[in-house]
């Protein structure tokens, strides 16, 4: 078994728990360069809203520093674009799926920018 299929087996009980709540989630995948975030619908078949690196938005915040978008910093500013459009979108509360990441680094930065702007989960 390899990495990426443990991860994904990690995953699938998170996301059966959720799907068991009926809960609206909050999804993120990483990958060396770029971080991204959605929520999807109870049903987890939908996108509501998403943010990411690759945003034109975002790459223009992120211009003049290093790295760009696989760091800290990149991932703190896509968990507040993520909670400012759930918001703005009428979502108020989601259940956080980190998709089988360890909760440290850009996942925890991405999670804890995202409940300072608002977002309850």
């Amino acid at each position: 078994m390899d990495k990426n299929q443990s991860r994904l087996r990690r995953a699938r009980q998170t996301r059966l728990k959720i799907r068991e709540m009926r809960a609206r989630r909050l999804t993120v995948h990483r990958t060396n360069l770029h971080i991204y975030a959605s929520i999807l619908d109870d049903s987890g078949e939908k996108v509501l809203v998403s943010a990411s690196t690759v945003e034109q938005e975002v790459r223009t915040q992120l211009a003049g520093k290093q790295g760009r978008g696989g760091n800290i910093d990149a991932a703190a500013l896509v968990g507040k674009r993520i909670a400012e459009k759930a918001l703005a979108a009428g979502i108020e509360s989601v259940a956080f799926d980190r998709s089988g990441y360890r909760f440290h680094g850009r996942v925890k930065a991405l999670a804890e920018a995202a409940r300072e702007a608002g977002l309850k989960f």
